[in-house]
């Protein structure tokens, strides 16, 4: 005799069990791995056709589209820390691939520009110069943005991750 609650041959069993959450969060971990590595692909496949880091490469192609924008601008549009951009604004400059004046009264604010052998690093580069998570992420709909957003933060929550870290972009300086 068999319990009425529990079917009679073990496969029936075994086919009506969820999946354990064990199994999902290792299925969500793969998930996560494909993304940072299509993501890790993109910035080595810039770095070797540019020469220059992603992070690197996407601010340059700010200045580019903004000539004269300054280190807080920088910032904004690539909506990191400040800090961050004044590094890549030097690293940028060292590598001599932009240049940086001091103007009007605030003579402590920089404009920022693109050299032409800057130029020439742009034109040879793979695109997205913002990389391809942001452009995906752009791609989306509101709803899913919504729902990653809202379930990322939770993870967040979970990983008891700085704050700040939001503001360091993935590719290595």
């Amino acid at each position: 005799m068999t319990d009425q609650n529990r079917p009679c041959r073990p496969e029936l069993a075994a086919a009506n069990r969820k999946p354990s959450a064990g199994a999902t969060a290792s299925r969500v971990l793969r998930q996560f791995r494909q993304v940072f590595n299509a993501v890790k692909t993109h910035f080595q496949q810039v770095e070797k056709t540019a020469g220059i880091g992603g992070a690197q490469l996407w601010a340059l192609s700010v200045i580019q589209a903004q000539p004269g924008i300054g280190v807080k601008g920088l910032a904004q549009a690539m909506d990191i820390h400040q800090t961050t951009a004044s590094n890549l604004g030097k690293a940028l400059i060292r590598g001599e691939l932009a240049s940086a004046e001091r103007k009007g009264s605030d003579r402590r604010a920089l404009e920022l520009r693109v050299l032409a052998a800057g130029s020439a690093v742009l034109r040879k580069a793979p695109g997205p110069f913002a990389g391809i998570l942001p452009q995906a992420l752009n791609r989306l709909d509101s709803a899913t943005l919504d729902f990653l957003e809202r379930d990322l933060a939770i993870l967040i929550r979970e990983l008891n991750a700085h704050a700040a870290a939001g503001k360091i972009p993935l590719a290595p300086l």
